[in-house]
């Protein structure tokens, strides 16, 4: 998968990631897009350990959507969490 595939494919699934989890999640594109980089990448790497395979290998493939996705909700996760604990002080 090319450059470009893997923003596109981070844009989307930072914005599916933001859908699926209840709550208000700031950020415009911009930051959807880079949520849904890190969590492709983190995705990717999490499914490579825990299934052995190439994750992130072609743009249309499900097990590379749902291992962004997943991996986008994780990194929200964090996030929210950490934003969360800096706003309570």
């Amino acid at each position: 998968m090319g450059f470009f595939g893997y923003l596109i494919l981070g844009l989307i699934a930072g914005a599916i990631a933001k859908a699926i989890l209840p709550g208000r999640q700031g950020g415009g594109w911009i930051a959807t897009l880079i949520l849904g980089v890190i969590g492709a990448w983190l995705g990717g790497l999490l499914g490579g350990l825990i299934f052995g395979f190439d994750t992130l290998g072609t743009f249309f493939e499900i097990r590379t959507w749902i291992t962004a996705i997943v991996g986008s909700i994780i990194v929200l996760l964090i996030w929210g969490a950490i934003r969360g604990r800096r706003s309570r002080r």
